[in-house]
């Protein structure tokens, strides 16, 4: 799916380079998979949905768009942090992120 989703990107915008990707992209990615679930197809659809849907439930809210940007950042960080605590398998997922064996 990962080779669709760049082919079709690579379609639309006619020309990639290695600056065409930064580091919060993959960040973004990296969050996905960890709040939907690492380990079904499934959970990082669920991931994508609530990462995508939340900037634009803030644009309701009435911030300025500087602040939404840095507020979007502080709930990523707070949703990952929470879920890395609570739910380590995400939403959906089967795999745990956390030590088997050893203290939690």
């Amino acid at each position: 799916m990962a080779s669709v989703a760049g082919v079709l990107y690579a379609e639309y915008i006619t020309f990639i380079d290695p600056t065409s990707f930064t580091v919060m992209e993959s960040v973004l990615i990296i969050s996905m998979v960890i709040i939907g679930g690492a380990g079904s197809f499934w959970g990082p659809v669920a991931g994508a949905t609530l990462l995508v849907t939340l900037p634009e439930a803030l644009r309701f809210v009435g911030m300025p768009s500087a602040i939404a940007a840095n507020m979007r950042q502080i709930i990523y960080g707070a949703l990952l942090v929470a879920f890395m605590m609570w739910r380590p398998q995400g939403l959906i997922g089967q795999y745990s992120f956390r030590k088997e064996g050893g203290r939690e």
